[in-house]
């Protein structure tokens, strides 16, 4: 069965209540694409009953939503962009682009055009580059979709395996990628872990293996348009994906090797988090996330590495770090941080004294307290992480720090030095850490049962 054959079985569920803003019907007559010449990319007076369109919708049914996922494997939403103009589509080989989900084809184009797709209120079209040649306005969601073995699809100039869905919504295009979970973890894995030495193979297999469980736990077996529209973002708010341009043949490898293995515990795939480094031991769910429920898979795990009694970790070039803040970046720390629970007012009490107020059993801040002439601010070691930004904006690398130093002047805290180790929220596997384990000899299920005590490795089906 062809790649790209399975998927919508479950989109009938979707057509009574138009969750991602079009409609399906059971039944519409035939429509046919705008006769433009071959020459420009539109295809010329395409009916439902030609040749292509057969071969296109093999193993969809009537609305053209796929009935089977290919191969077995599941198939995953990633939201790419939200556009609030044109969306910019191209292709590398022959493509095509179908309107209202698939059902008719309104565009053929190749790897040397570029067409961008237009909304005007829940309806869009296709045109060209320079504007002239152009569909009729049409319901979405629109189908972009690679036409051959070796084509891929693009959007903004950024190649992508599957397919992309184009939808109009109340802020203006939402971009999907609807790529198979195995190639979606090509884009995946060497974004996240950043290693490509065949050397750190049984690390690039235990990344794999975390992110293929992480996906799963959100990617149904049975493909089912998620509610959404998407089921993950293609950033660090879940797993950076950076489509066909990150792919590589050491990690490719990796990712083959380990197909179809996920974590388990007590028989059933369980989440599997990840960070940069952990600064020599790993944090509970409850140390990082407001309300997090701690779990035996996810128990604290030393980092250190018997035969040195320093971090496996240590290898990363952030695990140990120093931010220091001037007295406006501190003042802006506090608004911020009592902006955010909804208290009033633009400018913040002069600051006295920081300290740690309390620790996790992991060792991270639990609590950061900020003394000021208005009385003392109390910030999780989350919210602080979020709310001491440097000049460019970045957050804390972790909430494993300390106050190494205050400057003070007149009375008030003008300056601070915060010492930290670790990037990231700690829990669950430590890449880096999973990279010198790697180096230091250790199998992909030795570095996983670590991290994750008491999983193993299998088959989710």
């Amino acid at each position: 069965m062809r790649a790209g054959e399975r998927w919508f079985r479950a989109v009938a569920a979707l057509c009574a209540t138009t969750l991602l803003g079009f409609s399906c019907s059971p039944h519409m007559a035939p429509i046919r694409p705008a006769a433009i010449t071959p020459a420009a990319g539109i295809v010329t007076d395409t009916s439902a009953g030609s040749v292509d369109l057969i071969e296109a919708f093999e193993g969809r049914d009537s609305r053209g939503y796929p009935t089977e996922n290919e191969a077995g494997d599941r198939v995953a939403w990633i939201a790419l962009a939200v556009k609030s103009g044109d969306v910019p589509i191209s292709g590398v080989g022959a493509f095509e682009v179908m309107e209202s989900g698939g059902r008719r084809q309104l565009v053929r184009g190749t790897g040397g055009e570029s067409w961008h797709i237009e909304r005007r209120g829940s309806t869009m079209r296709v045109a060209d580059a320079r504007g002239r040649d152009a569909t009729p306005w049409r319901p979405g969601p629109f189908v972009v979709r690679a036409r051959g073995a070796h084509s891929l699809v693009a959007h903004d100039g950024t190649r992508y395996r599957g397919e992309l869905w184009i939808t109009p919504t109340d802020s203006g295009l939402l971009v999907v990628n609807r790529v198979p979970v195995e190639d979606y973890l090509r884009g995946v894995v060497p974004l996240e872990l950043g290693t490509r030495s065949r050397g750190d193979a049984a690390a690039l297999q235990a990344q794999a293996i975390a992110a293929r469980s992480y996906t799963y736990v959100r990617v149904a077996s049975r493909e089912v348009v998620p509610l959404k529209g998407y089921h993950m973002y293609a950033t660090v708010q879940n797993q950076v994906y950076g489509g066909v341009a990150v792919e590589h043949a050491v990690v490719d490898a990796a990712i083959a090797s380990t197909s179809g293995l996920v974590l388990r515990f007590e028989g059933a795939v369980v989440d599997g988090p990840y960070s940069s480094s952990c600064g020599g031991r790993t944090a509970v769910p409850s140390d990082v996330w407001r309300g997090a429920r701690d779990v035996d898979y996810l128990n604290s795990v030393s980092d250190i590495d018997e035969r040195t009694g320093r971090p496996y970790c240590e290898i990363s070039p952030r695990n140990v770090w120093t931010a220091t803040f001037d007295e406006p970046l501190l003042r802006q720390a506090i608004v911020s941080h009592l902006g955010a629970r909804g208290s009033s007012g633009s400018t913040a009490p002069i600051i006295q004294k920081i300290s740690v107020g309390r620790r996790t059993a992991t060792g991270r801040v639990g609590t950061l307290v900020v003394n000021t002439d208005r009385g003392a601010v109390t910030l999780t070691g989350a919210d602080a992480r979020s709310a001491f930004r440097d000049a460019r904006g970045a957050t804390l690398l972790s909430t494993y720090f300390e106050v190494e130093r205050e400057t003070r002047v007149g009375g008030r805290v003008s300056a601070v030095v915060l010492k930290g180790a670790g990037h990231g929220h700690g829990v669950g596997m430590c890449q880096w850490g999973a990279i010198g384990r790697a180096r230091a000899g250790h199998d992909v299920r030795a570095i996983l049962r670590h991290y994750y005590p008491g999983t193993v490795v299998g088959f989710a089906e």
